[in-house]
């Protein structure tokens, strides 16, 4: 019988351990003294002190010579950038949006901002026999869908504004033509984090919407539940709604994004 390899669990428990203190250091970034280090990873300073020579060695941590505080370094940002950069929202987004579908025998899908607006760029259709069409690749209109009108209220105005001006020209009258409405609106949906149309752009048709954001705060997708009105009740406040933000939160802390703290 062969003996366990002490050396080789060793090692293991040191990576663990370091590994506990880059996420500490995170946690506490920009920086963070060694007492209040040693606190949050709950490790006698001495220990977390060796741990932080070994990572400032090999650059995934620094100290600042007039604070004396510690940092994460140049080796630990280029890991976090390749990690970012290597976050497809549609891959991240795909068994998510599956179960969705499973759970509630709706048509899901992802949209994302394009050239043109909101396109639709992945698809998991209800398994019946009234189902709602939406085509891949389908743009939405801005103002008329519950997926735009999620998009206009978390993207910046610049992206958003000269479609809203095409839009309204088009439609001649409209209820969100007037931008104090419309801005009005946008703040209810921030507020609720989800948005819900009857009808609007399908007559018969209901949809919910709610955003996807990455590591940095921005929204990148935005997945919405389309049902027929006699099957399906897009309530912001009812089990389907919950589901879909359950959902949309979940592909969001994928992404690398932490909601800010409640305050208040």
């Amino acid at each position: 019988m062969e003996k366990p390899d002490s050396n080789g669990k060793q090692k293991v428990r040191s990576a663990e351990v370091g590994t506990d203190i880059l996420k500490a250091l995170a946690e506490l970034s920009p920086s963070t003294s060694l007492s209040r280090l040693a606190e949050h990873v709950q490790m006698p300073a001495s220990k977390v002190h060796r741990y932080l020579q070994a990572l400032i060695a090999s650059g995934f941590a620094e100290q600042n010579a007039a604070t004396n505080h510690y940092g994460l370094g140049r080796e630990a940002l280029r890991v976090g950038l390749a990690a970012l950069n290597s976050m497809d929202v549609l891959k991240v987004a795909a068994l998510p949006l599956a179960e969705l579908r499973d759970d509630l025998n709706e048509t899901c899908f992802v949209a994302v901002w394009g050239n043109q607006g909101a396109t639709v760029v992945h698809i998991e259709p209800a398994v019946r026999a009234v189902t709602v069409v939406t085509q891949l690749g389908s743009v939405l209109p801005l103002l008329s869908s519950s997926t735009g009108l999620v998009f206009g209220a978390y993207l910046p105005k610049r992206e958003t504004v000269e479609l809203r001006e095409q839009e309204l020209l088009s439609a001649g009258a409209h209820t969100l033509s007037d931008d104090q409405v419309y801005e009005t609106l946008c703040g209810q949906i921030r507020g609720r984090g989800l948005h819900h149309v009857h009808g609007l752009l399908m007559p018969g048709v209901d949809a919910l919407s709610a955003p996807v954001f990455n590591a940095v705060g921005h929204v990148v997708a935005v997945i919405t539940i389309v049902g027929p009105t006699s099957l399906f009740h897009a309530d912001e406040n009812g089990p389907a709604a919950q589901r879909l933000l359950a959902a949309t939160r979940a592909v969001s802390w994928r992404m690398g994004y932490e909601p800010p703290p409640i305050t208040g």
